[in-house]
Order: structure tokens, then C-alpha cells, then sequence
């Protein structure tokens, strides 16, 4: 068994989703925020890079306007900043979209991301999806993560309806999905984390519901 070669990708953890018209609501955002630090602390000590990602719009935009105070990584995030391997600015859902990552990821010879970060709901799912004809192997850490409630003509979700269903969907196909504990234990042993497949979880569905 190959060893996976890893790369931290920390997602918008920015003040927009604390302080802005965004908060993260489930899982609690003082203890996600607390997760992604464990994750990048984590990464540091196995000496795994670490990507910070902000997303940015145009001066005086609504959210993560550039140069506003909800523009900032949240200070569990802006403390490791001097440590980051890489640091992007995206304007789009995904990490990969407009943005030199895919190529740095592979200069570096990485072939798997964790996903940390907000929203659960968006930039993680879009970056997730993203990944996989680019060809990289992807974690997502569900207690390193967040959402927010939705509702509009369509109908409504609460934060942790969309956070949950989203973590049995990545796991069925596009993610492996571990809490920060059991993946920090992967890390430090060079072992990959397992995930399931569609026709598993078709399977287990139709036995389960």
C-alpha cells in the first residue's frame, strides 16, 4: 500500500461566516473552527502542506468584499499563516477554478486533498466534485466543516439536514469522510482513509431506510 501523499486544503475559513451575513450554524462554528486548527496543526507536525484559501470579491461586494474585516481568515486560521505552503484567492465555488492549485498540487507530487472549511453546502462540495477528473484522491473532515440553513422556492433545509445528507453523498462517491480525530490518526500513520462507493451506499440505503 502506497503511503497517500497529502495536502490540508482549508477552505474560506474567513470572518465572513462569524461575523458577516453568512454565520455557519451546524456544526457549531466554535467548534469547527476549532477542528480545522487541530487539522493544520496536525498537518504541520507531519509535515503534510498546507493551502490557505480565501474567497474574495470586489471591494464594497456584500461578502468577503477585498480589504473588509470579513474578508480575514478567522485568527484560529491567521495564526498559521506564516506557515501555509501556498495561499490563493478564489472568486468561485471551487478551489481549482481559475486559480493555479491543480498545478501546484502536482508539482509538489501530491495526490490527495482533505477539505476543510466553509460551506459545506458550496465551495467544499463544488471543490470535491472538482477533484475528481482532475484524478486526486479526496478527504473531507466532517467536524472541520459547516453549513447554514437554506430556503427559497425550491423549499427549505436546515444547516445540519444539508450538512449530513452532504457528508452521505461525498462518502458515496466523491470523498472520503472522516472525522478530525480518526484522519489525524491516518496522517501519522501514512495510511489512507476509507470511503464507500455509489452502489454500496444504494445497497446499504434501500436496507437501512
Amino acid at each position: 500500500m502506497t503511503a497517500p501523499r497529502r495536502a490540508l486544503i482549508v477552505i474560506d475559513a474567513q470572518q465572513e461566516y462569524f461575523e458577516g451575513l453568512l454565520p455557519i450554524q451546524y456544526p457549531a462554528r466554535e467548534e469547527s473552527i476549532s477542528r480545522i486548527r487541530k487539522a493544520i496543526e496536525a498537518a504541520v507536525h507531519a509535515a503534510a502542506p498546507v493551502v490557505l484559501v480565501q474567497h474574495e470579491l470586489p471591494d464594497g461586494a456584500p461578502v468577503f468584499g477585498s480589504g473588509s474585516a470579513t474578508f480575514l481568515n478567522h485568527p484560529n486560521v491567521a495564526v498559521h499563516e506564516g506557515k501555509a505552503a501556498k495561499r490563493i484567492s478564489k472568486q468561485f465555488g471551487s478551489v481549482f477554478a481559475d486559480t493555479d492549485l491543480d498545478a501546484w498540487l502536482r508539482d509538489q507530487g501530491i495526490d490527495t486533498i482533505t477539505l476543510v472549511g466553509y460551506m459545506t453546502n458550496n465551495c467544499v462540495l463544488a471543490s470535491a466534485v472538482d477533484a475528481e477528473p482532475r484524478g486526486f484522491t479526496v478527504e473531507v473532515l466532517s467536524d472541520a466543516t459547516g453549513a447554514i440553513d437554506l430556503a427559497n422556492e425550491a423549499g427549505r433545509a436546515s444547516a445540519r439536514q444539508v450538512h449530513d445528507t452532504l457528508m452521505v453523498l461525498l462518502h458515496s462517491n466523491w470523498a472520503a469522510v472522516a472525522d478530525t480525530s480518526t484522519w489525524t490518526t491516518a496522517l501519522q500513520a501514512g495510511e489512507p482513509l476509507e470511503k464507500s462507493n455509489l452502489i454500496t451506499s444504494a445497497a446499504q440505503g434501500r436496507n437501512v431506510l
